[in-house]
């Protein structure tokens, strides 16, 4: 699916293994990459992901940071935090807040290719359908407020069918 000159994919898989310029982190403000997406991209980036992220560190709700990718197949990692300590439960407007911080730091950073998980929907706690909905309104809205530079691919990557459908479902819904 396309919507002004972006490509806008919606699959289903495993994030480590995206070959993307940057992979998205929905982080914690303290940057410590202990489960969900932060642990998966740490076991198979390394701890190097990590001891950047912190070094970083306090990373505010609606900022995003740049790390290496370690071992994976990305250039960079931006971590955006959608909670300030690690394991809490997020909100619409954390998720909201990150997914325009790791926009924008995306084009500041010359990013073609961005791979976003479901932001808030494993540790944070949100349902799937909510997150989804508010990722897929910030994403439109981002491109037709702020027009990207350099954004030319966004990948949306359900790590289970429910996830995915409901990506789907909201693209169809929101870029029509």
């Amino acid at each position: 699916m396309g919507y002004k000159n972006i490509k806008i994919i919606v699959k289903q898989g495993d994030i480590t293994q995206e070959k993307v310029d940057a992979i998205v982190n929905p982080a914690n403000s303290l940057g410590f990459m202990g489960g969900g997406v932060a642990g998966a991209l740490k076991k198979i980036g390394g701890e190097i992901i990590e001891k950047e992220a912190i070094a970083k560190s306090p990373i505010p709700i609606g900022k995003a940071i740049t790390t290496t990718a370690g071992k994976l197949s990305a250039k960079i990692i931006i971590h955006a935090p959608t909670m300030e300590r690690p394991a809490q439960l997020t909100s619409i407007k954390n998720v909201k807040k990150a997914v325009l911080a790791a926009l924008k730091c995306a084009d500041e950073n010359k990013i073609e290719s961005i791979t976003f998980p479901g932001m808030g929907t494993g540790v944070g706690g949100l349902p799937k359908s909510d997150a989804a909905r508010v990722m897929i309104w910030t994403i439109k809205d981002f491109i037709d407020q702020d027009k990207p530079k350099y954004l030319g691919k966004i990948i949306l990557i359900g790590f289970d069918s429910e996830l995915t459908d409901t990506f789907k479902k909201n693209c169809e819904r929101i870029f029509r």
